[in-house]
C-alpha cells in the first residue's frame, strides 16, 4: 500500500498501532485467556485477537487457528475496524459483503464471523477480538454485548501495558534529569571550593580546600561517565576508556586503557571510577611518562592496575601510608569492593599499584 494510498484517518489510525506497540510481540496468557474464554462461551472453534496492520493482519492471540498472521486485502477484521459496531457475518456465503472473500470461497471455508472493534480512548480501531467458525450460525444481542464486553477487556489490558511503558519511560527521563542535576550541583560546590581556596587570607587552609575540590569535581566525573540506561550492568572496559580520555586531557598525560570486555554491576561503577580517577591522578602528580590503567575479569576475580614510569620507595606499603588522604580513600573504596589494594613491581621495573576484588562486600 503505497503513501498516496493511505488516507489521513488511516495515518492516525496506524500511529495508534504504533503508539501500543503491540506488532511482534511473544504470546501474552493474558490475551490467550480472552481468546480461550470467547471461544467457550460461543461454542466456536476459532477466537482471534488482531491487529491491522498496513498490509497484514497479525494475531496477539489465535485460538484454534496455527497461523499468526494474514494478508489485510482477505482479512475480514480489515473490514470489521471500518466501522465502530460489530461486524457480523452468520453466513458468509450467501452475505454479499463476503461472497468473494478467498476466506469464504476457498478451501478455509468460513461461515461464520462475529468480530468487534478493539477501540483507543481517542476512537481508532487497532483490530478486532473476533470468533469464527466454519458453519453458519445465529448471535443474538445478548451474546453480542458478551463479545463486546470481552474486547472491552482486551483493550483494559493494552491501556495497562501502555501505561506501564509510559510510566518507566518518564521514570527515566526523571532519573536522566536528576543524574544531570546532581553533577551539576557537585561541580558547582567543586568551583565554589577552588574559588575559596584561591581567596588570599586562607593561609594554610588553600591547600585542603584545593583537595576537597578535586575529590568533589572526581565524584562528578565519575558520574558524567556513566550512565545506568536500561540495565543494572555496564560496560566496565567502556565506562574507563571515557573516564581516562577525560582524565587525560584534564591532566595533560597520556593515559592508555585495556582490558577485558564485560560487564559489571551498576553498583560497582562508582567506586571503581574514584579508584581510577585517585590513582591516576597520583600517578600524573608524582610520576612520570605514560599512565596505564589495565582492568582483568576471570573467574568472578577483578582486578585493576595502574602504573606509569616513575619510581616509589622500595619500602613504601599502602597499607601504612595513613598520611597519605588519597591511599586512605583508595584503600577505603577498595574494601567497598570486597578487594584490597597492594603495591608491586613488573619486570620492566616499573611499580604499580593494583586493587583486586570479587565485587563481594565484608
Amino acid at each position: 500500500m503505497t503513501d498516496e494510498a493511505i488516507s489521513d484517518t488511516e495515518r492516525r489510525r496506524m500511529a495508534a498501532v504504533r503508539r501500543y506497540d503491540i506488532l511482534d510481540t511473544p504470546p501474552d496468557g493474558a490475551f490467550d485467556r480472552i481468546t480461550a474464554l470467547a471461544a467457550r462461551r460461543f461454542r466456536v472453534p476459532i477466537s482471534i485477537i488482531s491487529i491491522v496492520d498496513v498490509e497484514r493482519i497479525w494475531f496477539k492471540s489465535h485460538h484454534g487457528l496455527p497461523v499468526t498472521e494474514i494478508g489485510r486485502d482477505p482479512g475480514l477484521c480489515a473490514s470489521a475496524i471500518m466501522s465502530d459496531d460489530p461486524h457480523i457475518l452468520t453466513d458468509a456465503s450467501v452475505d454479499p459483503r463476503s461472497l468473494a472473500n478467498p476466506l469464504v470461497a476457498g478451501d478455509f471455508g468460513l461461515r461464520f464471523y462475529a468480530g468487534v472493534p478493539l477501540t483507543t480512548s481517542d476512537g481508532h480501531n487497532l483490530g478486532t477480538l473476533c470468533i469464527i467458525d466454519k458453519k453458519p450460525r445465529p448471535i443474538d444481542e445478548e451474546q453480542i454485548e458478551d463479545l463486546k464486553d470481552l474486547a472491552s477487556v482486551v483493550m483494559d489490558q493494552l491501556e495497562l501495558q501502555l501505561s506501564a511503558r509510559t510510566a518507566v519511560s518518564r521514570a527515566e527521563l526523571l532519573a536522566k534529569e536528576i543524574d544531570h542535576r546532581v553533577m551539576n550541583s557537585l561541580q558547582f560546590v567543586s568551583g565554589l571550593l577552588n574559588m575559596q581556596a584561591r581567596a588570599p587570607d586562607m593561609g594554610t587552609a588553600t591547600t585542603h580546600l584545593q583537595l576537597a575540590a578535586n575529590r568533589v569535581a572526581a565524584v562528578a566525573r565519575v558520574h558524567r561517565h556513566f550512565s545506568a540506561e536500561h540495565s543494572e550492568t555496564t560496560s566496565c572496559i567502556g565506562f574507563l576508556k571515557r573516564l581516562g580520555a577525560d582524565l587525560g586531557v584534564i591532566l595533560d598525560r597520556s593515559i592508555h586503557i585495556d582490558g577485558a570486555e564485560g560487564d559489571i554491576p551498576n553498583r560497582w561503577v562508582q567506586p571503581i571510577g574514584l579508584i581510577v580517577n585517585e590513582l591516576v591522578t597520583n600517578a600524573a602528580k608524582h610520576g612520570a611518562g605514560r599512565i596505564e590503567v589495565l582492568y582483568e575479569a576471570a573467574n568472578e576475580k577483578h582486578t585493576l592496575i595502574v602504573c606509569d614510569e616513575g619510581d616509589l620507595p622500595e619500602d613504601f606499603d599502602p597499607a601504612v601510608a595513613s598520611r597519605s588522604l588519597g591511599m586512605r580513600v583508595v584503600r577505603s573504596l577498595a574494601t567497598q569492593l570486597g578487594g584490597d589494594l597492594t603495591v608491586g613491581r613488573r619486570p620492566d621495573g616499573r611499580y604499580y599499584f593494583k586493587v583486586s576484588f570479587t565485587g563481594s562486600q565484608p
